[in-house]
């Protein structure tokens, strides 16, 4: 669920490009996102250098980079970690059977194509 939210945060911040900041409360209201939930998103995404966040009577939230820039896999990493389709796909060691098994391939090239999917910058999306 994360990683709804933070795409459908992120696609309403790539609107708001270039108009300034919006704020937190308006932005879980225009995406339908619990405020709890999108506090936790948005504090994610700064520490990932997706979203800038300002305090104060005028501040808000906002792309911290052009949207051209961000990728929808981008976004989903940040709040749910790298994509693996499969155990054989991450850190070297993490399946002793990669050498061995008949499926391994077919996993990588599924996992290659997911991740060429998402590799879409947000502005194309919008």
């Amino acid at each position: 669920m994360q990683g709804e939210y933070a795409v459908r945060a992120m696609l309403e911040l790539t609107k708001e490009y270039g108009s300034g900041l919006i704020s937190t409360k308006e932005l879980a209201a225009l995406q339908e996102i619990p405020p709890v939930f999108l506090t936790k998103i948005l504090s994610t995404l700064t520490k990932a250098g997706l979203i800038v966040s300002h305090r104060g009577a005028h501040g808000g939230i906002g792309l911290a980079k052009a949207p051209h820039s961000i990728s929808l896999r981008q976004v989903i990493e940040a709040v749910e970690g790298p994509f693996r389709l499969n155990v054989c796909l991450g850190e070297p060691g993490d399946c002793g059977r990669t050498v061995t098994c008949k499926v391994h391939q077919v996993w990588h090239r599924a996992q290659n194509a997911l991740l060429d999917e998402l590799d879409v910058a947000l502005d194309q999306l919008i």
